[in-house]
């Protein structure tokens, strides 16, 4: 009876009794779960990767899958919109960004062609964006030219912030623009503005206005006439020509230049034939009196 209990002993082996206390550490369960499973799929990957054939047969499957979703038609862009340009600048979008529809929205870097568009000189803001039914919608926001800029090149479109909007063919197209001319002269446009604003009775005699050694500005007028501004209180120094001239018909006379660089010293310099004209009377007056 003995022998017989002993051979019945339903106490586990050491080594049952081991894996029995392996299996109660959490680390052990999930290397178990996560690492060993994860390992042999690896290695198995691995295996089968390193092959160069089975290699280009899987790149072969993914990029035929990413084919057939991107040219699915409700991600195909078949036309571009412009809004808020004009003809031209419209037809200069359009040359630097030679797109061939139809594309696939997944090949158009929309950033990068915003950036272009915002890059043209007559455009001040740009946005591209991808609309329902294949349109890859372009709106722009045009500078607004406020006045010209006579160069050695020729006539420029300038807005108020000193961008080159385009390049004028004749004055006469723009005949109501403010005139200016001067080397600098485009980065100080609003100041330019100002005078003109400021020269009231003068507007309809005023030519121009020029950037003197990028300081200063002179305001040119009919006649030849031309009124020297200092570097600060340009509108001032103006104003003051005006009242004078208001007041005795200064500019109405024959003068060259009235130099207001020196607030406190005004200077006027007078024309050629009107000081050949004075000594001539001077010489009669002269020749009068000996007799």
């Amino acid at each position: 009876m003995q022998q017989m209990s002993a051979k019945c002993d339903p106490a586990p082996s050491k080594w049952a009794y081991k894996y029995q206390r392996l299996m109660l550490t959490p680390l052990f369960r999930l290397f178990l779960r996560v690492f060993l499973p994860f390992s042999l799929v690896f290695l198995a990957a691995g295996i089968w990767l390193s092959d160069e054939k089975h290699r280009d047969r899987l790149v072969m499957a993914v990029n035929d899958i990413r084919t057939s979703i991107e040219t699915r038609p409700e991600f195909m862009v078949n036309v571009m919109a412009i809004d808020g340009a004009s003809i031209g600048i419209a037809e200069d979008i359009r040359d630097i960004v030679p797109i061939d529809f139809p594309i696939s929205s997944f090949d158009l870097e929309l950033e990068h062609l915003q950036d272009q568009i915002a890059g043209l000189p007559a455009v001040a803001s740009a946005t591209v964006r991808i609309r329902p039914g294949g349109i890859m919608q372009v709106t722009v926001t045009e500078r607004d030219p406020v006045i010209l800029w006579r160069t050695r090149q020729g006539l420029d479109l300038v807005d108020e912030n000193g961008f080159v909007v385009a390049r004028a063919k004749t004055r006469q197209l723009h005949s109501g623009m403010p005139l200016m001319a001067g080397e600098g002269a485009e980065t100080h446009v609003v100041e330019a503005l100002t005078i003109y604003a400021a020269a009231g009775p003068l507007s309809r005699r005023m030519r121009g206005v020029v950037r003197m050694g990028e300081r200063r500005w002179d305001v040119v007028l009919d006649r030849g006439q031309r009124i020297m501004l200092p570097e600060t209180g340009a509108v001032q120094a103006l104003e003051r020509v005006i009242a004078l001239s208001q007041a005795q018909d200064m500019l109405s006379r024959d003068l060259e230049v009235v130099d207001m660089r020196l607030a406190n010293r005004p200077t006027i310099r007078i024309a050629p034939r009107a000081v050949e004209e004075w000594w001539r009377i001077r010489q009669i007056q002269v020749g009068k009196t000996k007799e």
